[in-house]
């Protein structure tokens, strides 16, 4: 057999370079290495064949075998599991919530459950409002009526509670509905006759009557009125065939007019 390669490597290096004396080990080496590249990049490798088979000197040229046809192994990739579970890690930040979903239907209601401790007292409230209403008011002057109606006039106020009667008009108004109390007294003159009506707007509630006589003598009316709002209460003389008149004076009050509010509507 006469190989391509007849030449030992390991035989040509010592012929190759012989140091010169007094030159570094180090130096020489490295110069070996150099002179030995190029013979390396010759070898053919050893994973293929060589590109000429050898043969015998005496034999005649035979065509080279067919070449073995190699199969690729087939590589799979195998995972360990165990290394990539690992240990449990610590437990992340709570992401942000979800939209709230549809109301469902309402729960059937639960026991009742124990009665609680007492409480603070709270903030006192607003003391309550009653409403007021009433008035007294008198005449100190004698009155002979001129006219077939008219009405008495009074000039002496002794109460009259967020001016509920009017001095000008000498009505009283109904501020505030509700059942009143009204109440007139009044002097009748000597034989001259006395006839009043308590009026409830222009409409006659009650009246207060003395006949002619010697004797002057003291009358009194009194009526309880369910008034609404703005509505007018006054006294009134009736003139008939005789003559009316009330009688008072300067010194003492004989002629008195007086009411007061009940008790107010309930709305």
């Amino acid at each position: 057999m006469v190989s391509q390669y007849p030449y030992n490597l390991s035989t040509l290096l010592p012929l190759c370079f012989i140091p010169p004396p007094g030159c570094d080990a180090m130096l020489a080496v490295c110069v070996r290495l150099l002179l030995l590249l190029p013979l390396a990049c010759c070898v053919p490798s050893p994973s293929r064949p060589p590109s000429r088979l050898c043969r015998r000197c005496c034999e005649h040229q035979e065509q080279p075998a067919a070449t073995t046809q190699y199969q690729m192994p087939e590589v799979r990739t195998v995972i360990n599991m165990t290394i990539l579970k690992g240990d449990k890690g610590d437990r992340g930040d709570k992401g942000t919530p979800g939209k709230s979903g549809l109301e469902g239907p309402p729960g059937n209601r639960g026991l009742l459950g124990p009665k609680g401790t007492k409480g603070q007292a709270g903030v006192p409230g607003d003391a309550c409002k009653i409403p007021h209403s009433s008035f007294s008011v008198g005449r100190r002057k004698s009155l002979h009526s001129v006219d077939y109606y008219q009405a008495l006039v009074f000039d002496t106020v002794f109460v009259n509670l967020h001016e509920h009667f009017n001095m000008f008009k000498n009505k009283f108004y109904c501020y505030v509905p509700g059942i009143y109390f009204f109440n007139v007294n009044i002097h009748t003159w000597n034989f001259k006759e006395t006839y009043l009506h308590l009026m409830h707007n222009d409409k006659e509630q009650v009246i207060l009557y003395a006949q002619p006589s010697e004797r002057s003598i003291m009358q009194s009316q009194s009526v309880m009125m369910d008034l609404a709002l703005n509505d007018e209460v006054w006294v009134r003389l009736y003139k008939r065939e005789r003559e009316n008149a009330v009688y008072s004076d300067d010194v003492d009050v004989y002629i008195t007019f007086n009411g007061y509010l009940v008790a107010p509507s309930i709305e």
